[in-house]
This record gives structure tokens, C-alpha cells and sequence, in this order.
């Protein structure tokens, strides 16, 4: 079964803000964490049409959104229905995504940052391809939190 991508409604986005609760340390990603991400998340002008909904079956499962920095290379920044995480679905839900890209887009680079935390994404980064960058500190969720870059190069797309 492929997973299909459409823009996000309104009342996705505010499933996904307002229903979508991580457990322990990954709360950390609940949309209400930060203030000011979760009016970015909610007004439609600012999500504009880079923001979409990832469906198996007319059934939401995550989103991704796409900020193009350069030609050839695009920001993502991803997430999955907290009831599918922790289960192995990560590589399958990635895997969709870059394919997706790849043939919306064209062949791109793909960069994301992730919270050094969270070791199991970062694995699943790593599975997929994805190379550590650098280290920084972002401001978000009421403090500063060490994040990692990573790029995955388009020839190292898996065909799935």
C-alpha cells in the first residue's frame, strides 16, 4: 500500500495540533509545546501550499512540509501520528516521502533537523541515508535545545 500526499486542510491541521499527544520525553514534539509554532502550524497563509497531509486509505498517518532553500534542495520537516511511532512504521512513512519528492519535485537534496534527543529518529535518518551535518542551538519550546542537521542526497534514495 503507497501512501498518498495532499495539501493540509485546516481541520488537519488542527487534528494534528490539538489531538496529536506524544508520550514522555517526545511530548517535546506536541504542537501546543511552543507558542509560536503552533500559530505558524495553524494559520493557512503561513503553511501556504508546502504543507501536506501523508494518507494510507483516506486515513492520515503524518505530514510533511517543504521549504525549497535553493535549486535542488529542499528543508522538510516531518511528522507522524503519535499512536504509529516507536513501531517500526518510521522507515516505510520516509522512505514514501523522498520517493514522493523525487517525483513531484525532481531529483533534491533533502535536509531536516532533528532534536538531539531523539535518538531513534536520528537511527532512522541514518538508515535512510542521511548524514550528520553540524550541531547548532535553536531556540523552541520555551528554552534552547541542541538540534542536529542532516542531508540526504537524492542518488541515495531507496526505490520502494
Amino acid at each position: 500500500m503507497n501512501y498518498t500526499f495532499q495539501p493540509l486542510t485546516q481541520e488537519q491541521a488542527e487534528r494534528i495540533a490539538f489531538e496529536w499527544r506524544y508520550e514522555g520525553d517526545y511530548a517535546f514534539y506536541n504542537m501546543d509545546a511552543d507558542e509560536e509554532d503552533l500559530a505558524s502550524f495553524l494559520d493557512a497563509d503561513e503553511r501556504g501550499d508546502t504543507t501536506f497531509a501523508v494518507l494510507e486509505t483516506n486515513e492520515m498517518i503524518g505530514f510533511v512540509t517543504l521549504q525549497f532553500e535553493s535549486p535542488g534542495t529542499v528543508t522538510i520537516g516531518l511528522g507522524m501520528r503519535p499512536d504509529l511511532t516507536g513501531n517500526g512504521n518510521g522507515y516505510r512513512f520516509l522512505t514514501s516521502i523522498l520517493n514522493w519528492i523525487d517525483a513531484t519535485y525532481g531529483t533534491c537534496n533533502v535536509c531536516l533537523t532533528v532534536a538531539t534527543f531523539n535518538k531513534r529518529a536520528i537511527r532512522l535518518y541514518e538508515s535512510l541515508g542521511f548524514t550528520s551535518q553540524e550541531i547548532f542551538m535553536q531556540e523552541t519550546n520555551g528554552g534552547v535545545y541542541p538540534f542536529l542537521s542532516m542531508t540526504h542526497e537524492h542518488s541515495k534514495t531507496p526505490n520502494n
